[in-house]
């Protein structure tokens, strides 16, 4: 037997022993060892193996007692011929399933809409610089509070309460926990004969358009929007009206009059991460109570606001029970876990358990009473503020750097929190081509062509995410980003010795910056005013409404501004050259990189007209 069939992985999570047996079963199942040529001895593999004789021994042993080799006494262990007997020839099994594949085809009477969703590499884990949305980071799962309550919920009472036959009933300690402890942080009240678990939010909108849609019945989504909704409209055939969104989210306008339903993700939407404003949640909720619609509000990421605090939920404002809400607990714990749930009236509620019962009487029970358990103790509050923390200094920390190195190249849409960034390049960038490229430098982003229906798709924005680069690999990668840009694009960022203007050392340096309050423009948010002080202070405003703040200070040393911030810019002293065009001051990094440019105005205060001179400089 030749090393390649036998081979133990380091980094695997089995132990010697399961490695040697799982890997002697898959080379039994195909056959890789010749008919009657005996196994090695337990000395031999062991000694090719690099492990101790009695390992190899243990997985023999064990091999052997489920009959997949058989002991022929003063001769070996041999693999059991019964175990072969069942297997066809490949050649004729590839033959029958070609045969059977066509016609299975032709006895379809339905089938799916094709995803064109985007593929995440299956070993992005390997790649420095994984930008991408939705992806588990395993180093923050949290196995001892969940290994509690999975063992609570293997205690011999507990087995008894969901192991049995229950129909279509779902595990009253979770409802009573989702009613307790998740729903009231959405504003929401409501009965146990009001909720209903899902296998993750997909679920709940499968089980939703059954009941709601069919080819008579328009539905209004957001455009751009989330894909796997589209998927489910074309499986009914219905009507879709794309509704396009802006900075406080759907438009509501009388284009959603003749929509007996309306979609929306309105915490972070899916995909610009835009929250639904206040203002723009009462005008959706009036024009629904005007034509009659019904909502379906897929609140799926509503924990993670960073700029203030979570707005309610629709169906927390909602007093005629026109929303459906829906969320889940797989964004938090794991994607792997597919626990969701939705609320309704009890109506709908009772009609959507019957057709579950069709498809799945329930999910499991025991993963049920496991996240029951995981919520009464506490965990599920705990963690989600350690993921809070987590996710927010990343997602600050992406901000930052996108701001800070690729000022030039991009902008985002306007977020107050979420695990992912809307991001727009220049005009001519070409994103399918350019996250190939990134690609092969380590750095994974996302296109966005396929959250579009129509023919609108930019292309030239993409999405990073946050839930799977490490805090510390943020910059690196975005300063890695920045360089690809910088080769591909046609429009090049200035450097220093390409730029225009006078070269400012000395005395004309300081009078050109002493005293003065300027305003730069930021790649996200209002205009940032910096006030540079005579005492060699500096203070900072930036955001949507002045709500990003620092305090910093200032000199002059070998003809280079010095800047430090507290908290901007990594708290780092940077040294920058400054060159004056006009009454534009330009700041170049020590690399000749052109990092930000200044106008002087009067106050404070940004004003949007001394703004607008930065953009067309």
């Amino acid at each position: 037997m030749s090393d390649a069939i036998i081979y133990l992985d380091p980094d695997s999570e089995l132990n010697l022993q399961a490695q040697i047996r799982q890997k002697m079963v898959a080379a039994i199942t195909l056959g890789n060892f010749p008919r009657g040529e005996r196994l090695p001895s337990s000395r031999k593999l062991a000694e090719q193996l690099g492990v101790a004789r009695n390992t190899v021994v243990l997985a023999y042993q064990q091999l052997a007692d489920e009959g997949y080799l058989v002991s022929r006494e003063r001769s070996g262990l041999y693999v059991n011929e019964d175990i072969r007997s069942g297997q066809v020839a490949a050649a004729q099994f590839q033959q029958r399933r070609r045969q059977a594949s066509d016609r299975w085809r032709q006895r379809f009477r339905n089938s799916a809409t094709p995803s064109h969703d985007f593929s995440c590499p299956p070993n992005w884990q390997q790649y420095p610089y994984p930008f991408i949305e939705g992806q588990f980071d395993h180093s923050l799962y949290p196995v001892k509070e969940w290994r509690e309550a999975s063992r609570l919920a293997l205690g011999v009472k507990e087995i008894n309460t969901w192991a049995g036959e229950t129909g279509d009933i779902d595990d009253p300690m979770l409802i009573e926990q989702i009613r307790s402890r998740i729903l009231p942080r959405r504003g929401i009240q409501a009965r146990p004969e009001e909720i209903l678990v899902t296998v993750g939010t997909q679920q709940a909108l499968y089980l939703a358009t059954e009941l709601l849609v069919d080819s008579s019945v328009a539905v209004a989504v957001e455009e751009p929007g989330y894909p796997g909704m589209r998927r489910l409209l074309a499986q009914r055939g219905a009507p879709v009206v794309y509704q396009p969104v802006d900075e406080e989210g759907l438009v509501v306008d009388d284009r959603l009059d003749d929509c007996p339903l309306i979609y929306v993700t309105p915490s972070h939407q899916t995909p610009t991460a835009v929250t639904m404003s206040s203002e723009r949640r009462k005008a959706l909720l009036a024009r629904a109570s005007a034509t009659d619609a019904l909502i379906i509000e897929d609140d799926f990421e509503f924990e993670s606001n960073y700029l203030g605090s979570p707005h309610p939920a629709l169906r927390s404002m909602d007093g005629e029970d026109r929303v459906i809400y829906m969320s889940c607990l797989s964004k938090v714990l794991s994607p792997g876990l597919r626990l969701g749930f939705m609320v309704a009236a009890p109506e709908v509620i009772a009609e959507a358990r019957k057709l579950r019962r069709l498809m799945v009487r329930h999910p499991p029970l025991n993963n049920q009473r496991t996240a029951a358990f995981f919520l009464s103790l506490g965990h599920y509050d705990s963690f989600l503020m350690h993921l809070h923390r987590i996710f927010e200094q990343r997602w600050i920390a992406l901000r930052r750097a996108l701001n800070y190195y690729m000022l030039f190249y991009v902008e985002m849409a306007p977020a107050q929190g979420g695990t992912s960034l809307w991001v727009k390049g220049p005009e001519d960038l070409d994103v399918k081509y350019v996250a190939g490229e990134a690609a092969r430098r380590g750095i994974l982003i996302e296109p966005v062509d396929h959250y579009y229906a129509t023919a609108n798709a930019p292309r030239n924005c993409f999405r990073m995410g946050v839930t799977s680069i490490p805090h510390d690999a943020i910059r690196d990668g975005v300063l890695a980003l920045r360089d690809l840009f910088h080769d591909l694009t046609e429009n090049k960022t200035e450097t220093f010795d390409s730029a225009r203007g006078e070269h400012l050392t000395g005395a004309a340096l300081r009078e050109a910056l002493a005293g003065q309050v300027m305003v730069s423009i930021i790649a996200y948010g209002d205009p940032c005013t910096i006030e540079i002080c005579d005492d060699g202070s500096l203070v900072g405003k930036a955001g949507y409404a002045a709500e990003d703040r620092d305090q910093g200070q200032w000199w002059i040393e070998e003809d280079r501004w010095h800047r430090q911030w507290g908290r901007w810019a990594w708290g780092e002293t940077g040294i920058y050259d400054v060159r004056r065009e006009g009454n534009i001051l330009k700041l170049f990094d020590e690399d000749g990189w052109l990092i930000d440019r200044y106008i002087p105005q009067r106050d404070s205060e940004p004003d949007p007209q001394i703004a607008s001179g930065l953009t067309t400089a």
